[in-house]
């Protein structure tokens, strides 16, 4: 496989299943939250793929908390593409929009620490984004036994 093949674009509507597809093959093992198709079409403005010959390999959306604070969520690759760079350019592409609105602080929530230390972010404490908390958490199943480690990278 090669790198320069891969291309990462906006999603589109007709990514919607394979976006479902990929994020629910990690949810099975726990990593990551389901996103249901309903969901995922309601989002897709804010999701980018990954395609390698034609097929979606991974996927990743925004989400906006202020005029300078973002998310970057749903970060997932099908696992026979994993360890390709493949993340590595859907965070590039989702950074490039996120500086290109004016965002000088983005966040993640992850149990891969290491990847996202890679990528130029550090650990910060979940309280540091009580906009994420009330927003999202509180609904989270896991929210009394979050696993999740919050990272953070200035623009």
């Amino acid at each position: 496989m090669q790198k320069s093949k891969v291309v990462v674009r906006n999603a589109r509507l007709a990514d919607s299943e394979a976006i479902a597809a990929i994020t629910l093959e990690y949810a099975r093992q726990g990593i990551m939250l389901e996103r249901s198709g309903e969901n995922i079409i309601e989002h897709i403005r804010n999701f980018f793929v990954a395609e390698y010959n034609g097929e979606v390999i991974g996927c990743c959306a925004i989400t906006f908390y202020t005029p300078k604070l973002a998310e970057i969520r749903s970060l997932a690759v099908f696992s026979r593409y994993k360890l390709k760079g493949i993340g590595r350019l859907l965070v590039a592409k989702a950074e490039s929009v996120l500086r290109e609105e004016g965002v000088t602080e983005i966040f993640v929530l992850t149990l891969n620490r290491d990847f996202f230390s890679r990528v130029g972010y550090s650990e910060v404490k979940k309280e540091y984004f009580p906009q994420k908390i009330w927003r999202d958490c509180t609904h989270c199943p896991k929210l009394m036994a979050c696993d999740e480690i919050a990272m953070v990278k200035k623009m």
